[in-house]
């Protein structure tokens, strides 16, 4: 039985995309994706805030801001180029006065964007049971 070097398991990582491999490029990617706000601006991008159309449509900093409550202008800001760099969404500028910038889903995160809605569901819909249990746990452990 052979053993293998790490510098050959960090070559082998980047050919086959192993996100258990400590080097391998598809893990960034997992910590990236897995940020609570990157799954709301997906959401929101994608038709999936507060009532109203459920198609994807581009939207303005400002109805991101107002739509995703609790983020900061720096962290809205930080993910959005982020989620820009990775070619998840597009940033359009428009020369008017004020200028006018808007984010709108590229079809790579309109496809990330239904696997992120289905945690978002999830979450959505099994809260009562994960609050019960933990009131349940924490009344035993205390």
């Amino acid at each position: 039985m052979s053993t293998t070097t790490a510098a050959a398991k960090r070559a082998q990582a980047k050919i086959e995309y192993d996100a258990f491999l400590a080097m391998c490029p598809s893990r960034q990617l997992l910590d990236r994706i897995s940020d609570k706000w990157v799954g709301l601006i997906l959401c929101a991008l994608s038709g999936g805030g507060p009532p109203g159309p459920a198609e994807p449509r581009a939207m303005r900093f400002s109805e991101l801001s107002r739509q995703l409550t609790g983020v900061s202008q720096k962290m809205l800001t930080q993910t959005l180029r982020s989620l820009e760099r990775d070619g998840l969404l597009t940033r359009t500028v428009t020369p008017t006065v004020p200028v006018t910038v808007s984010y709108e889903l590229t079809d790579l995160g309109l496809s990330l964007h239904h696997l992120m809605r289905g945690l978002k569901d999830w979450a959505e819909t099994h809260m009562d049971e994960v609050l019960a249990h933990r009131a349940e746990h924490d009344a035993r452990t205390t």
